[in-house]
């Protein structure tokens, strides 16, 4: 029986010839990833040990995203954790103030990912990184105590479901608006613990900032993980980022699908998810009443990349973010934020109406930078929208493309750029 892309790679790591899904194995890991949220419970964890060490200090990345600079006492204290620990433990890629990015925009940027790695992280988010070819999945904060130690992880492999992606996508259709149609189309719960492999002459037509936003909500729909093949765009991206070596793998012509689907990216149309789940989407074209906002959030793990950037300052400039908006864009990576300056675009969002922020997770998880209020509505560029989760409970969190987000913070209700002329 052929294997999946996934299944591949989980074989090579656990050091075997070949393996099943729902096959448990133990596999080396390649990168071990906590934020200051997630990495002070494994640091507990690992100080309980006997031998309080852990299994290769460049092999782990601590990313302080979620409240940096911080907030309050207690996200100081969660960081000053963190920062002893990657001191005492002389930890290579540790990522504080001045350094940091939003950790799933930043560890590609650095190069710490790529084509064939196993990676694991405290946060549900490390799928993105599938968009290179890698196998990387979210775990609790105890296995990546246990991963921090010994360098190794329990897996069950999973089943897969295919996407066949074909077409081009049209000018203000994104990464984002694909990931929303899938998990529109088969539900937050539909790709369970399985691998979600996109393939087909479509992948072409998508950036790899698309790619990062579409592997990066895998976990939206569920999926243990998302993965890409590894093409030219995806190799010219390490080869510009990262030191590393990459191996590239392949699925079998015979590899078994639990489902398959094909998407026609031409025929998508700007697509919104609702109140209260990813999966409550309709396109543009289908939303019948207007729906007013008072924020617009521009950013995080999702869509805070230079392409994302871009298509904002496309939409809003020379126009003005609508008298009663709050329009927040953020930056993910410094990396990100000095070229967008040097670009013209922190003048065009300043001129518009914007604030910008310091690259931070802040707004998405309802920690700060833009907290909602009862009756408030926000239409964000984040990957969740669940009940209070930016904030009051009976606030409201619509997500949608950079390209949306921008031009419903002009109109001051949710719009397309068709509706501003673009």
């Amino acid at each position: 029986m052929g294997m999946t892309m996934t299944q591949k790679i989980l074989a090579a790591a656990a050091g075997l010839d070949e393996v099943q899904a729902g096959q448990l194995i133990e596999a080396k890991l390649d990168l071990v990833l906590g934020n200051d949220i997630t990495s002070p419970v494994a640091i507990h964890e690992i100080e309980k040990l006997k031998n309080d060490t852990v299994f290769d200090k460049d092999k782990i990345a601590l990313v302080m995203d979620h409240f940096i600079p911080n907030k309050d006492i207690k996200s100081a204290e969660h960081c000053k954790c963190v920062r002893e620990f990657a001191k005492k433990h002389d930890i290579t890629n540790y990522f504080d103030v001045g350094e940091m990015g939003i950790e799933h925009a930043l560890l590609p940027e650095k190069g710490l990912t790529v084509a064939g790695d196993v990676v694991i992280g405290a946060d549900s988010h490390t799928c993105t990184y599938g968009a290179l070819g890698a196998f990387s999945t979210g775990v609790g904060s105890t296995d990546m105590a246990a991963g921090m130690a010994t360098g190794k992880a329990w897996f069950k492999v999973p089943s897969a479901i295919r996407f066949h992606l074909t077409g081009k996508p049209s000018k203000w259709v994104s990464g984002k608006d694909v990931i929303l149609h899938i998990i529109g189309m088969i539900g937050v719960d539909g790709a369970l613990y399985k691998s979600m492999e996109f393939v087909g002459d479509g992948v072409a037509a998508l950036s790899m900032d698309d790619r990062f936003t579409i592997a990066n909500m895998a976990i939206e729909a569920g999926g243990k993980n998302g993965i890409f093949p590894v093409d030219e765009k995806a190799e010219a991206y390490m080869k510009e980022h990262s030191t590393k070596s990459w191996r590239v793998f392949e699925a079998d012509e015979d590899a078994v699908y639990d489902a398959e689907y094909t998407i026609d990216l031409g025929a998508l149309r700007p697509t919104i998810a609702f109140p209260h789940l990813p999966e409550n989407t309709k396109t543009i074209d289908e939303i019948a009443d207007e729906v007013k906002i008072d924020q617009a959030v521009i950013g995080s793990c999702t869509n805070g990349r230079i392409e994302d950037l871009r298509t904002a300052a496309a939409v809003l400039a020379g126009r003005k973010v609508k008298k009663g908006v709050r329009c927040i864009i953020i930056p993910a990576t410094q990396a990100v934020y000095l070229q967008a300056m040097e670009e013209g675009l922190l003048k065009t969002f300043i001129e518009a109406g914007a604030v910008v922020s310091t690259p931070t997770c802040g707004p998405c998880l309802g920690g700060y930078m833009g907290i909602l209020a009862e009756g408030e509505r926000c239409i964000s560029t984040t990957n969740r929208n669940f009940v209070g989760r930016m904030g009051h409970v009976k606030s409201e969190v619509y997500l949608a493309s950079p390209a949306v987000a921008a031009a419903s913070a002009v109109t001051g209700k949710i719009s397309a750029p068709e509706e501003l002329g673009l």
